[in-house]
């Protein structure tokens, strides 16, 4: 194999390295800044979005050796739970000059899922958008990270093939365009030195990288607070039941409806301008709102959704999803809705979340376009308050009750018995009718019946 001379940033000769690596590596440090640190000696820095599994603890020891950097290994607790114990003692053992842990659960959940969750935006009709909207926070901080540390570049472990990698690089692109990116995955001399599992743990042991070397899952999960997703391995089939008793081992929030309590529970959840703020009275914080629900509505089962979906990038993947807060809210803000908002209002905003959810889905969160339709969506919410009661029961959930102060339905007009408040004239449905029908009836005389 051909070979080419590349400088290290830290050293005083130079290495020689593969063609493919060569051409990956120069595009990527011909727009690197370097540090002077001490006696004309310089040093990358790198901050590498963690997780402490197989894949991110190669590319962290990967990316010192190759860059010979300073690595900076960052993790957003963004509600993976257990997940995050003895991480920071792993990264460290594993070659990390710094580690970062941030807890963004409560801005992960008041200033993404909430703006989200009041436009009542889902992909596809069925994906609440749990691994889509976490993207963009996990982003935001690390470019906040790579400035203050004064780091030449941002990486991540995202597969070349997923939407991961876009929502990370549209995320940093659109808060700092000048931040280099480093995806490792989409650098042929990464692939060709681990076309699988196998050599990714032959390299761990060989480096005394401390990983799980037992068989692998027979498919990946990825965990935060508004859900947990299933894809790949067993998955990739389509024809396979998830939900099947023998698979009921799989999922974490949620339980199987067949074993759900054999009585429904009702919970009652307060809005105010399009929030939930409250759940049986009690006052919550977004954070709480979204843990308290989690729990509820995944006793009962609900929140599971199997679905073919659309990636970005172009193929049709497979995706098995527990979201039983999510699910919950989108419920009952709805419900808000129809009794409060107005009808062309709702309509126009209606015809927009298929445009909001793709914005989500495709990792254009910071767009100027997602921040104007946002902006028309705070609007539609100023009168969306009030109380819903919804019932949960064997992984259905249903409309119990509904009530506002501010509520746009009135029963006098609405009532099928005389109207006391004589806002209605029964009789200017006559000419309402004709004008209306008056395009068809032409269409009809000219073009024959329809």
């Amino acid at each position: 194999m051909a070979v080419g001379p590349l400088l290290c940033p830290r050293r005083t000769h130079t290495v020689f390295v593969s063609s493919a690596c060569f051409s990956a590596q120069t595009a990527y440090y011909s727009g690197f800044r370097t540090r002077r640190v001490q006696k004309g000696i310089y040093r990358m820095k790198i901050v590498l979005a963690y997780s402490g599994g197989l894949d991110t603890s190669v590319i962290l020891q990967w990316l010192k050796d190759t860059y010979h950097a300073d690595i900076i290994a960052y993790a957003a607790d963004v509600g993976q739970a257990e997940e995050l114990k003895g991480l920071r003692e792993k990264a460290k053992a594993t070659g990390a000059s710094k580690v970062v842990i941030d807890d963004l659960q409560a801005e992960f959940a008041q200033d993404f899922i909430y703006p989200m969750l009041r436009a009542n935006a889902i992909y596809e009709g069925q994906y609440f958008l749990g691994t889509s909207i976490a993207r963009p926070l996990i982003a935001k901080r690390m470019v906040d990270i790579a400035e203050h540390e004064g780091a030449d570049a941002i990486a991540h472990g995202a597969t070349g093939k997923g939407n991961d990698q876009v929502r990370f690089e549209l995320a940093a692109a659109a808060l700092n365009p000048a931040i280099q990116i480093i995806a490792p995955w989409r650098i042929e001399a990464y692939r060709d030195l681990f076309p699988g599992r196998k050599e990714m743990i032959a390299y761990c042991a060989q480096h005394n990288i401390n990983v799980q070397a037992s068989a692998k899952k027979p498919y990946s999960m990825d965990r935060n607070l508004l859900h947990i997703s299933y894809e790949a391995g067993i998955l990739e089939d389509p024809w396979f039941d998830a939900f099947a008793p023998k698979n009921k081992d799989m999922f974490v929030l949620t339980r199987d409806p067949a074993d759900a309590p054999d009585r429904p529970q009702t919970v009652e959840l307060e809005y105010l301008r399009g929030d939930c703020v409250a759940i049986n009275g009690k006052k919550l914080s977004p954070l709480a709102v979204m843990r308290q629900l989690n729990t509820v509505a995944g006793k009962h089962g609900v929140g599971r959704v199997d679905m073919v979906e659309n990636r970005f990038v172009g193929m049709k993947s497979r995706g098995v999803y527990e979201t039983p807060a999510g699910t919950v809210l989108q419920f009952a803000h709805r419900q808000m809705e129809s009794l409060t908002m107005d009808r062309e209002t709702m309509h126009l905003r209606d015809g927009l979340i298929p445009r909001y959810a793709e914005m989500v889905y495709n990792g254009f969160w910071f767009a100027p376009e997602r921040r104007a339709l946002q902006a028309l969506v705070e609007e539609t919410q100023q009168h969306v308050t009030g109380t819903v009661r919804v019932k949960l029961y064997k992984g259905g959930l249903s409309v119990a009750g509904r009530k506002s102060p501010v509520s746009l339905y009135n029963p006098q007009i609405a009532t099928m018995d005389a109207d006391p408040t004589q806002a209605y004239d029964q009789n200017d449905a006559t000419g309402f009718i004709q004008l209306n029908a008056l395009r068809l009836k032409v269409a009809a005389r000219v073009h024959g019946k329809a």
